[in-house]
């Protein structure tokens, strides 16, 4: 199973906002270029996040996009969810009804437990979780020296 391109921009670009919360309506712009996100490809994908009042935006000469939650509210099971649908390594377990043997299938079993973990840690994990882990990595990184020529 991965996780596609809409997932992990997705969680990226609410990072970026939860990393940003306190500042206000953040540009589209600013996301794509701090993440390494096309930004028209961004745009396409913040419409479910809106849609969902995950995020709002702002119109105008100061506007962008805010998070409509604090970031400890927001789990990353809801945003994966909402983005990539049902996360499952085997179809089966989706859709039982569509493997005769689904009822005494031994792999089956294992896969859901596999499922389950996958569930329970990105439900255990909210964006704050993410913003805490970041500036902790941020704070690990030796400074870069800066050379002016």
């Amino acid at each position: 199973m991965k996780i596609s391109t809409k997932g992990r921009y997705g969680t990226k670009a609410l990072l970026d906002l939860a990393l940003h919360h306190s500042e206000g309506p953040v540009p589209i712009r600013e996301i794509a270029r701090r993440q390494g996100i096309p930004v028209h490809y961004l745009e396409r994908l913040l419409t479910p996040l809106i849609s969902a009042r995950l995020i709002g935006s702002v119109r105008g000469a100061r506007g962008g996009l805010k998070l409509l939650r604090y970031p400890k509210d927001i789990r990353l099971i809801d945003v994966v969810r909402l983005l990539e649908g049902p996360l499952s390594p085997v179809e089966c377990l989706n859709n039982p009804e569509n493997c005769p043997r689904a009822d005494t299938c031994v792999t089956r079993d294992v896969w859901e437990e596999v499922k389950k973990a996958i569930d329970s840690v990105l439900e255990a994990t909210t964006l704050q979780d993410l913003v805490e882990r970041q500036k902790k990595k941020e704070q690990a990184q030796p400074q870069k020296a800066m050379y002016f020529i």
